[in-house]
């Protein structure tokens, strides 16, 4: 157990020494593992895992869902959602940020980034918002706050991940996802009211627009609904029925979602020969990161499992009588506090190996822990003083500070706060969809 915590402290020391999280991960889990076996098994370890990921099918996944969200980019399908949101809700005060939460919910269930949902809304909503004199503040972290449901709504790549490094079903994950996703969304609009209550003048009132505008807006996310339900419908039987008959996989899902946001984006002129070879070479770049993360996380995780550390920790719980809550309540609050230096994917692929034996050990389901790591991912990317999704907006925004975006993004950190509670206290609101789906 000591020597898989100075494997941790030392990750931790490297990471913020700036080397990558790959090959900090990588380099400790070799070191660690050959001092427990020796140089050679480290060796032969690291050589099956590298082989071991590049045939794995079940990692296409992954790419293909990337490629999906660069797609939907390029298909312009974010300024249908915030139209439609705009002609709903832009007439109340703050209804412009409300209908930018709104339009990332949806964006989220047809991209599966945050990163990707943010940067992205922040150049269709901001110059909006603008207009009507909305305060920087509440413009700003209502796009951040709002992104950060990219990783939760299905398709999520950090999703896949999870369930490719616990095992657990992708499709239950998804499932799962959906409701914790749609209580973000509104927790979020609550946020929103509870700032303009505060300070009216932080979010106007916009122009009411009448039941003809709002349903010809409507019928402009047809495309949306449509991908939607390919990937979604698709993995969960909907297609399953004459003629069709077809239910998809996982991968297979993402395939026939990456080949419908690529015709729905060149239908709608978004795509020549250079900007598909932008999209293909950066879903390369992307994965080929991810991967390299994921294989230094499993390096790592060999590591930890030799060394004994997930079972030492159970045992200090059982010798203890350590109440199962109390240790869910210890793992977020270590989680809430690494989201303060850590950007999402390395604290997950960190934390993951060395909590999850611990936490089934004790009885939770491990559909309902990672829909709860998910959502302190979340919280992670508007935390003070990492929050990538603060710092992706200000690299579109520009003029804005980030002090402004982190104080604007307070009350959507405390709606998180109050929903992670929520769900950690009660895991029949996550597990209801996906004990639906049977086995």
């Amino acid at each position: 157990m000591t020597e898989a915590l100075i494997g941790f402290a030392a990750v931790l020391g490297l990471v913020l020494l700036r080397v990558p999280i790959a090959f900090a991960m990588g380099l400790v889990g070799m070191i660690g593992y050959a001092m427990e076996t020796s140089m050679r098994g480290a060796v032969s370890m690291a050589g099956r895992l590298l082989i071991d990921t590049a045939q794995d099918y079940g990692l296409s996944v992954v790419p293909l869902f990337v490629l999906m969200g660069l797609f939907v980019n390029k298909g312009g399908l974010s300024r249908e959602l915030y139209a439609v949101s705009h002609a709903f809700l832009g007439h109340r005060r703050g209804g412009l940020a409300m209908a930018t939460i709104v339009a990332c919910g949806g964006f989220s269930a047809i991209c599966g980034s945050s990163l990707a949902t943010a940067a992205t809304m922040s150049k269709v909503a901001m110059p909006q918002m603008r207009r009507y004199g909305y305060a920087d503040s509440l413009s700003t972290a209502a796009i951040a706050a709002g992104g950060t449901l990219g990783i939760l709504i299905p398709p999520s790549v950090i999703l896949v991940i999870y369930g490719l490094l616990t095992e657990t079903s992708i499709g239950k994950l998804f499932i799962a996802g959906i409701v914790p996703g749609l209580m973000g969304v509104l927790f979020y609009l609550a946020a929103v009211a509870w700032t303009v209550r505060r300070n009216p003048a932080a979010g106007p009132a916009g122009e009411r627009t009448d039941w003809r505008g709002r349903l010809a807006a409507l019928r402009d996310v047809w495309a949306v609904l449509l991908l939607f339900f390919l990937v979604i419908g698709g993995l969960y039987g909907a297609l399953d029925v004459w003629p069709l008959h077809l239910t998809f996989s996982p991968t297979e899902a993402a395939g026939m979602g990456a080949t419908g946001a690529f015709l729905i984006a060149l239908a709608r002129g978004g795509l020549d020969l250079r900007g598909i070879f932008q999209t293909l070479r950066e879903t390369a770049d992307t994965t080929a990161t991810l991967f390299a993360v994921l294989i230094g996380a499993w390096i790592f995780s060999n590591f930890v499992n030799i060394a004994g550390l997930p079972e030492a920790l159970r045992a200090v719980v059982q010798e203890n009588a350590v109440a199962p809550w109390m240790v869910i309540a210890l793992i977020l609050a270590v989680y809430l506090a690494l989201g303060c230096v850590f950007e999402s994917l390395s604290m997950l692929l960190l934390t993951v190996p060395i909590f999850f034996p611990l936490v089934t050990g004790l009885g939770y389901d491990p559909v309902w822990f990672g829909i709860i790591v998910v959502v302190v991912t979340e919280i992670s990317l508007i935390t003070p003083p990492v929050g990538l999704n603060v710092f992706i907006l200000k690299g579109v925004v520009g003029d804005v500070g980030t002090a402004t975006i982190f104080r604007g993004v307070t009350p959507f950190w405390v709606a998180d706060i109050l929903r992670l509670a929520l769900l950690a206290l009660v895991p029949a609101i996550t597990l209801f969809l996906p004990e639906s789906m049977g086995p």
